[in-house]
C-alpha cells in the first residue's frame, strides 16, 4: 500500500465532515429551511457545507436583506445546536484526536462555540483548547480569516499549518490562507487536496524529534 508523507508544525481542523459526521442534522435543518422559503432542497443542501449560515443564505437568496439573514443563521444555530440525533465520530477520529492531543492542533469551524460544543460532546470527541469559531471571525469561509487565526493562536505561519477539511469552501479557505490541505471523506475528494482521504482511519501520527509533526497518509 502506497502513502503520502506530509511534514508540518501544527494542524487546523475543520469540525462538520472532518472530525465529526453531523450531516444527518444539518440536511434536516437546512431542509426545512429551504421548504420555508420556497427553494429546492436539494440545491441548497450542495452549498450549505463549510459555510456559516448567514453566508449560505447569502448564497441561496442574494436578494435578501442580510439583517434577515443573520437573524434566521441564529434561529438555525439554534436548532442545530438542540439537535444531535445521529451525529457521530467521522472514522478514525477518536484515535487520530488522541494522537495529536499533545501537538499543536487548532480547531477551525464556521460553527458557533455552542454548536461546536454540542456536536464534539456528542460524538465524544475532546475539545481541542484552542479553537476558532463563528464568534471570532467577521468573515466565514471560503474567507481565510479563520485559519488565518488559529494559526497565530498557535504560533506559527501559515505555511507552517496543515489544514483538515472537506467541503469545497473550507478547502478553498485553506488555500486562500497558503496553507497545504488533507480533504476527508467524499466531497472533498473531486477538488484536488494536497493529499485525500476517506476518513481519518488513512493518517497516522508521528511526532518527530525536532518538535515536528509527521502525517503519513495511506492510500484508500
Amino acid at each position: 500500500m502506497s502513502a503520502t508523507v506530509l511534514t508540518t508544525s501544527a494542524l487546523l481542523l475543520d469540525m462538520d465532515g472532518t472530525l465529526v459526521n453531523s450531516d444527518a442534522v444539518v440536511e434536516r435543518c437546512w431542509r426545512r429551511w429551504a421548504l420555508k422559503h420556497g427553494l429546492d432542497p436539494e440545491a441548497a443542501l450542495k452549498v450549505v457545507h463549510g459555510r456559516q449560515g448567514y453566508a449560505t443564505m447569502a448564497v441561496l437568496l442574494p436578494d435578501r436583506p442580510v439583517e434577515e439573514n443573520y437573524a434566521d443563521n441564529r434561529v438555525m444555530l439554534a436548532e442545530e445546536t438542540a439537535d444531535v440525533d445521529g451525529v457521530v465520530p467521522i472514522g478514525g477520529a477518536p484515535a487520530f484526536m488522541a494522537a495529536i492531543a499533545d501537538l499543536p492542533h487548532a480547531l477551525v469551524t464556521s460553527a458557533d462555540s455552542a454548536l461546536a460544543t454540542a456536536r464534539m460532546g456528542a460524538a465524544a470527541l475532546p475539545m481541542p483548547a484552542v479553537r476558532v469559531t463563528a464568534e471570532q471571525v467577521g468573515a466565514s469561509k471560503p474567507d481565510p480569516e479563520g485559519f488565518l487565526k488559529g494559526a497565530a493562536e498557535l504560533g506559527f505561519a501559515a505555511a507552517d499549518c496543515i489544514v483538515f477539511e472537506d467541503s469545497e469552501a473550507g478547502i478553498a479557505a485553506g488555500r486562500a490562507a497558503g496553507m497545504r490541505v488533507v480533504g476527508v471523506g467524499p466531497r472533498a475528494a473531486a477538488l484536488s487536496p494536497d493529499a485525500h482521504v476517506e476518513d481519518l482511519t488513512q493518517i497516522r501520527v508521528e511526532a518527530t524529534g525536532d518538535g515536528m509533526i509527521r502525517l503519513h497518509i495511506s492510500a484508500a
